[in-house]
């Protein structure tokens, strides 16, 4: 069980916490490139609970900031970003994106003390179509983390964000859980109904998956088994990646690469980020599920409508449905089995049970079960490696090796190999098709 205070080490993230002190060892995307516009106004965002703007200069070069103007602390969200730099509406002080004050026009020549006066600022790099943004105390920033997604060129990887209003370890708890599936997302389905090559046939087949659950060098991983039938086996890979990484079985894996991070905001907010490759067979490409007869199986919507963004802190890739309407569940669909759980949508099923607990789950009233061997070892990791941390200065996981990560895929496939699980899927990725690679793009 997973106490009060490990529940509390585990998901605050703010500055001085454990947790926090552990996320800011590595890059975290933030933002998409294209939501900054060159000369265009600051972005306000939160990150590990710090309030933030981000910009970009005349040169295209992007700053990332505490939002306080260092004279006066008024917000720099309110300033002219103009000739490179941000300037504060205050006094019209100017900091360039590496947080150097260039500019004091509201002192006298004589008594002018700019080259002492910086923002604090972080350092940024754009990747993938994102920014990804470094907060931690290293001279040299780490590298990025090498995922096979972030081998293949910018033009061939798609990128989503959305935002979820609870903690970040309760999110991702979700997506290494893979017993649910075949209740949450497809216990209407009927399995006779359905043709073997259908991806959702052998999870409502056998709603009990069995597991094998271990630590890999960039965190976790389970495989998830079914027998399907004469010497086969149906398997479902998946992976927790340090610090907020996962990649979830819902493709093939012999294509499936992508990145899916669950990013702290603050403890009670994440951003979902969700980088995919474009020739990847997944859910994101595949036809929405249906029956041998071509009926769809409902629930499976694909269709995340979000409300426009805002300016709030929090203002930014929020989706429509929420616990304000019950994230558009259909009591009448739930009731008569059209959609086992009401809403439709697995994204927008997953992102209702996981607010539906509250901000931060109160770990103490939970009774964990067998198939919650995956989220029992996750916590242990995180928890070990941020003390770790804390106390040795022992660096956790792909901080400085990012390479450790290029051996995560996750997927399913079903396999007549008979040999050990972890033979099974070194197999596999050998045989898998990756993308190929890419230079990373950094900014000043």
């Amino acid at each position: 069980m997973t106490t009060a205070s490990e529940g509390a080490e585990l998901t605050r993230v703010g500055p001085g916490t454990p947790m926090g002190g552990l996320m800011r060892e590595y890059w975290m995307p933030a933002l998409k490139s294209s939501e900054i516009e060159r000369d265009g106004p600051p972005v306000r965002f939160m990150l590990l609970g710090e309030k933030l703007i981000a910009f970009r200069d005349s040169d295209g070069r992007i700053g990332v900031m505490d939002h306080r103007c260092p004279h006066r602390c008024a917000s720099l969200f309110l300033g002219r970003n103009e000739e490179g730099g941000i300037r504060c509406l205050y006094h019209g002080w100017k900091f360039d994106t590496s947080g150097q004050c260039i500019d004091m026009p509201s002192v006298p020549p004589q008594q002018d003390f700019k080259h002492k006066v910086k923002a604090k600022a972080y350092r940024s790099i754009e990747r993938a179509g994102l920014v990804w943004v470094y907060m931690g105390a290293r001279a040299e920033a780490p590298p990025l983390p090498a995922l096979q997604i972030l081998d293949a060129p910018d033009a061939e990887i798609n990128v989503g964000m959305i935002q979820r209003d609870c903690n970040y370890l309760q999110a991702i708890e979700g997506e290494i859980d893979t017993a649910h599936f075949g209740y949450l997302h497809g216990g209407h389905a009927d399995p006779a109904r359905l043709d073997e090559s259908e991806p959702f046939y052998f999870t409502v087949t056998n709603r009990a998956p069995e597991f094998h659950v271990a630590d890999a060098p960039w965190g976790t991983q389970y495989a998830g088994y079914r027998s399907a039938g004469a010497g086969r086996t149906y398997w479902r890979f998946a992976n927790f990646l340090f610090p907020f990484w996962t990649q979830a079985p819902n493709g093939e894996f012999d294509s499936h690469a992508h990145g899916r991070a669950w990013v702290p905001l603050d403890d009670n907010h994440t951003m979902y980020v969700f980088i995919w490759w474009k020739r990847a067979r997944a859910a994101n490409s595949l036809p929405q599920p249906a029956y041998k007869d071509g009926t769809p199986v409902g629930g499976t919507g694909r269709g995340n409508k979000l409300l426009p963004n805002t300016t709030d802190w929090l203002g930014r890739w929020r989706m429509a449905d929420s616990e304000a309407n019950d994230w558009g569940m259909d009591r009448e669909a739930q009731r008569t089995n059209q959609i086992y759980s009401g809403i439709d949508g697995i994204h927008l099923q997953d992102q209702a049970i996981t607010e539906s607990m509250g901000p931060i789950v109160d770990h103490t009233f939970e009774h964990l079960g067998p198939s919650d061997q995956m989220i029992t070892r996750t916590r242990r990791r995180l928890l070990m490696a941020a003390r770790a941390l804390r106390d040795q200065g022992t660096l956790p996981p792909g901080v400085e090796d990012g390479a450790v990560y290029h051996g995560a895929r996750s997927g399913y496939f079903v396999s007549d190999d008979q040999r050990a699980w972890r033979e099974v899927y070194d197999t596999r990725l050998a045989a898998a098709l990756h993308p190929g690679p890419a230079p990373a793009r950094a900014a000043e």
